[in-house]
């Protein structure tokens, strides 16, 4: 299956006071995943299709396991895979890593909208053409 990574540096934004990533900031760091992965993995320009074209991409389901910590200065590698590909949504499976180990594993699909009327609409034949490539090409970096 291609995956998409990017290594990252857990900061002090990232932290509560105790020292550990605080859990909302996972999905910050996915968010950007994501972005980046439309980018630099598919090709595609995110801040078009927010903007001029008025595609939305929201979250409409998410299930996250937590199982280690991770710290203030830990080097980390953010990790995606394309699981499903449906008319007007997909999933994704991403994840945090520390070498070898698991830190966190989240399910998550997204919808394509209409940011106009916020309905749901067929994912744009562009972004189905590059997901459709990346799903049966090599790993991207």
């Amino acid at each position: 299956m291609a995956r998409f990574e990017r290594p990252t540096t857990i900061r002090f934004s990232h932290c509560d006071p105790a020292g550990i990533v605080f859990f909302p900031q996972y999905f910050v760091l996915f968010n950007g995943l994501v972005e980046d992965w439309v980018n630099e993995g598919l090709g595609l320009d995110y801040a078009a299709l927010l903007g001029p074209r008025r595609v939305g991409l929201p979250t409409v389901q998410i299930e996250t396991e937590f199982r280690a910590i991770s710290r203030h200065g830990d080097a980390v590698t953010l990790g995606l895979e394309l699981l499903r590909i449906g008319r007007s949504s997909f999933t994704l499976q991403l994840d945090c890593r520390a070498g070898a180990q698991l830190r966190v594993l989240t399910r998550q699909t997204l919808v394509s909208t209409d940011l106009d009327t916020h309905r749901a609409q067929a994912l744009p034949s562009d972004l189905l053409a590059a997901m459709n490539q990346f799903q049966n090409g090599a790993d991207h970096a």
